[in-house]
């Protein structure tokens, strides 16, 4: 096996990996809200540290929601049929 390939029975390549974008989605949304009201109380109770660290979680999810849309966007182009919330 050559470095950087994967074995044969998994779906996609290194280039263009397969990964099911729409549940990432769904997961990455709830968790941004859960985050967020989490970062709200915790800094409405005067657990400074906390809420910031919650705060920064929440960022780094909004990050992530960014890149599963522009992978999303790239996907619908090069492959425009609808797609289950598993694919």
């Amino acid at each position: 096996m050559r470095i950087g390939s994967q074995p044969r029975s998994r779906r996609g390549t290194i280039g263009h990996p397969y990964t099911a974008l729409n549940l990432r989605l769904v997961l990455a949304s709830s968790g941004l809200v859960i985050l967020a009201v989490l970062a709200a109380a915790l800094l409405s109770r005067g657990h400074l540290a906390l809420g910031i660290a919650a705060a920064v979680l929440a960022a780094v999810t909004v990050v992530d929601l960014v890149v599963i849309q522009l992978r999303r966007r790239q996907r619908r182009r090069t492959d425009p049929r609808q797609h289950s919330l598993f694919e």
